[in-house]
């Protein structure tokens, strides 16, 4: 597993960076995701249940994006799939040019790839990874009134996924509240209420992943 200590880009536009990531990995048939969360969602544990029920249909990558540490990169490398740690420097985001630098680490031609963000709701929706999909991670304990607080991510990202909802009978959450305020946000974002834990609602999440990597190939 290698660790890469990577800056913040110091290209005049990110979002143009972003743009030629993009179509490169268009191009190449690999499907980015971006993985964004706050701290403590249950994100790794999310990704960690998704890759055992598609690592024997596809090649998968993970980027672990993180200040400091390489815990959740020796996870995802424990389940047989290429993984890469990412150190930001102190930075709170992933840019397209420090995505860039991290997927040429990458040895696998891969099918799909994680990149998991570092863990908050403000800085990663402010900047163009160069990803396919945006996926967001919102956890039932950190309440249904995120939506309102932090509008960015929300209205950012193509899928919310809310994780734990074994947790729902011992949180004051409302499912339905969420995905109101979430679908007022943005109303083409698509929403899995799921339990990595229980396996609750994980079917239809893998079968998003399928169809999105697949369109992904088949518009190349």
């Amino acid at each position: 597993m290698k660790i890469i200590e990577l800056h913040e880009s110091v290209t005049a536009s990110n979002d143009r960076d972003a743009d030629a990531l993009r179509k490169k990995m268009k191009d190449e048939g690999t499907l980015l995701i971006n993985v964004m969360s706050s701290p403590g969602s249950g994100k790794t544990t999310l990704l960690s249940a998704t890759i055992n029920a598609l690592k024997d249909e596809m090649k998968i990558g993970v980027m672990e994006a993180d200040i400091d540490s390489a815990v959740d990169a020796e996870r995802m490398e424990a389940l047989g799939v290429e993984s890469i740690q990412v150190h930001t420097d102190g930075m709170c985001h992933m840019d397209a040019g420090m995505t860039e630098e991290g997927l040429k680490s990458m040895k696998v031609d891969n099918d799909l790839v994680f990149l998991e963000n570092v863990g908050n709701l403000i800085c990663p929706a402010e900047f163009d990874t160069g990803a396919g999909k945006k996926v967001m991670i919102l956890s039932v304990p950190e309440g249904d009134d995120k939506p309102l607080k932090y509008p960015l991510m929300f209205g950012e990202s193509d899928v919310l996924v809310i994780s734990k909802i074994d947790a729902l009978p011992y949180f004051n959450f409302s499912l339905e509240a969420c995905k109101k305020r979430a679908k007022q946000l943005n109303p083409a974002i698509q929403i899995f209420p799921v339990s990595a834990k229980t396996g609750e609602g994980m079917d239809a999440w893998i079968s998003w992943l399928k169809e999105a990597v697949r369109t992904w190939k088949e518009e190349n």
